[in-house]
């Protein structure tokens, strides 16, 4: 198999191509294990995601797998957002956190 390209993608489009994949053809065990696991934990619709992802884009120190990590997480609290950003040397501010916490609370 030959990668053409790779990109981060929200839990609700991966549920959905796993689904639409699913259709097609039979999954593999770790293809069946996925798509459990995002039914399980995928909270929001594809269409309310990308809403939430397009919002956050306006922030300009969020790197795209910033922007995925935050829409699959949902981080509640400064705590949650602290802990998406422990291993990432992204330098927000106050003002800049909250207004993420807004948007999580907004779509969410």
């Amino acid at each position: 198999m030959k990668i053409l390209n790779e990109r981060f993608v929200s839990w609700a489009e991966a549920k959905k191509l796993l689904a639409k994949r699913q259709k097609e053809k039979e999954l593999g065990y770790e293809q069946k294990n996925a798509l459990e696991h995002l039914k399980k934990f995928s909270k929001l619709s594809e269409k309310t995601v990308k809403q939430m992802m397009e919002e956050l884009k306006g922030i300009e120190k969020l790197k795209e797998k910033h922007i995925v990590a935050i829409a699959n997480i949902l981080p509640q609290d400064l705590d949650d957002l602290r802990v998406l950003f422990a291993n990432e040397v992204v330098n927000l501010s106050d003002e800049e956190k909250k207004k993420i916490l807004s948007i999580v609370k907004k779509f969410s």
